[in-house]
């Protein structure tokens, strides 16, 4: 099992919080951010599930 930092539950947290926020701490204003900000407008769950898959990527 991989070890997870503090940094790294706080990302996974805020993913399922506010899916954006998590994805610009991961990686800034990019192409992702953008991507993850029109799936979370159009459904929580596709947010989220990009989310987590930048976040964890």
């Amino acid at each position: 099992m991989a070890n997870l930092s503090a940094v790294d539950m706080i990302k996974i947290l805020t993913c399922f919080i506010l899916p954006p926020l998590a994805v610009y701490f991961d990686r800034g204003f990019d192409c992702s951010f953008f991507l993850n900000l029109v799936l979370t407008f159009l459904g929580y769950l596709p947010g989220v599930i990009h989310a987590l898959f930048v976040v964890c990527k």
